[in-house]
């Protein structure tokens, strides 16, 4: 019976500086984790109104024609005048922005489940040269 009683205070003694302040053994909780996850674009106020941009201020597109918001129409040739704006494998949606898989495997994202792409065109952040009606490319908007 001294036993169990030598046993159970035993156990009581180690789990007390398990339970304190939720972590064992005393001193600080460990940091949080910095969010890794960034949204990969912005939003710019210009004379035309708000738009949104990549990460190097480059302004960004989608095409009309991308509307399952799963998936871009935009491949091959396609893509290389309109440049996927790439999602690395291991990225996560965030706000309004989504990763979608491309043809080729790769990722991409979407804002508002619409593909996002730049435009060779433009050459310097805040160009705007690949806005091609006609061609159902659209200047991508914080409201689109």
């Amino acid at each position: 019976m001294l036993r169990f009683h030598i046993a159970a205070a035993v156990l009581a003694l180690s789990i007390v500086p398990a339970l304190a302040n939720g972590h064992g053994g005393g001193g600080d909780p460990p940091p949080p984790k910095p969010e890794t996850t960034t949204a990969p674009a912005k939003v710019v106020l210009t004379k035309q109104g708000p738009k949104l941009v990549d990460l190097k201020g480059m302004t960004l597109y989608y095409y009309e024609r991308d509307t399952t918001g799963k998936t871009s129409t935009c491949n091959g040739k396609c893509a290389e005048s309109w440049v996927p704006l790439a999602a690395t494998a291991e990225a996560k949606a965030i706000g309004d922005f989504t990763v979608i898989s491309r043809d080729d495997g790769s990722k991409m994202w979407a804002y508002r489940y619409r593909p996002l792409y730049t435009s060779p065109a433009d050459k310097a952040p805040g160009d705007a040269n690949g806005n091609a009606t006609t061609l159902q490319w659209r200047i991508a908007r914080p409201e689109n």
